[in-house]
């Protein structure tokens, strides 16, 4: 019996035609996320937010990103003659989150930075009952990883959907702290902890963080602040790619800042 070339041949021309729609997909899935991370440039550049109208006992503060400052009615540095105010110093301040995953089947911490992170706050050492905050700022459009391919998926609408400006900002207004005492002197180091509304992709969600903060002087405010929050709760989802497995819906927010007198 001669052989079927032509049934061989028709098998032969099905098998070429699935694997080339394989290969359109996936080139097209990774086209998607390559243009849909954008350049990861800001639309703007990030300036230090105005502390609107609080309660005097540190209640909800209100709060609006701006481009001016206000520091009416304070002065420059810690001082005893009444209120001052602290911005975030950009050059030596990092926001950054960290999360687990496994990539081509090895376990990977990611870890995220930016220096793109703006805020204020305006206290009086003597009485840290008035103490008074800015919103805090992070673009979330310039995280950067040790991947640039990760880096455009984060940024793609998946993940943060950083590169559309509707989402480009992660904001943290404070509405309470806990464990501040009455008065504060350069060189004391403060252990608080900090509740406010964590805004990540549109979505907001309450979110308390633990903070240490030390006056080292009169002109500067060093620390740290942390918290662990869920993806889920922020509709932060995963690109369903091959190499990427059993990523942890816990992520840690850390944000390390020095703050100057202004």
């Amino acid at each position: 019996m001669e052989p079927d070339l032509r049934g061989e041949s028709v098998r032969w021309s099905i098998v070429g035609w699935i694997a080339a729609a394989i290969v359109v997909v996936v080139g097209g899935a990774y086209a998607w996320f390559w243009f849909a991370g954008g350049s990861g440039e800001p639309s703007t550049e990030l300036t230090t937010p105005t502390i609107a109208g609080t309660d005097t006992t540190l209640g909800t503060t209100a709060s609006t990103r701006s481009t001016t400052e206000t520091t009416v009615g304070t002065t420059t540095g810690a001082s005893s003659t009444g209120p001052a105010s602290f911005v975030l110093d950009s050059t030596r301040s990092l926001a950054s989150f960290e999360l687990d995953e496994e990539l081509r089947g090895s376990p990977q911490r990611v870890v995220g930075t930016t220096d793109q992170v703006a805020g204020q706050v305006r206290l009086d050492i003597t009485d840290l009952s008035t103490v008074e905050f800015s919103e805090i700022v992070i673009n979330a459009r310039t995280f950067q990883t040790d991947s640039g391919q990760r880096d455009r998926a984060i940024r793609g609408p998946v993940i943060l959907d950083s590169a559309s400006d509707e989402f480009e900002f992660i904001t943290f207004s404070v509405k309470s702290v806990d464990g501040l005492p009455d008065e504060v002197v350069p060189g004391d180091t403060l252990e608080l902890t900090v509740t406010g509304d964590l805004t990540v992709k549109g979505i907001t969600n309450e979110e308390t963080f633990d903070v240490s903060a030390t006056l080292v002087d009169q002109e500067n405010i060093e620390g740290s602040a942390g918290a662990i929050i869920s993806r889920d709760r922020y509709g932060i989802g995963i690109p369903n790619v091959p190499s990427v497995a059993n990523v942890s819906d816990e992520v840690a927010l850390i944000l390390e800042f020095v703050l100057t007198a202004s």
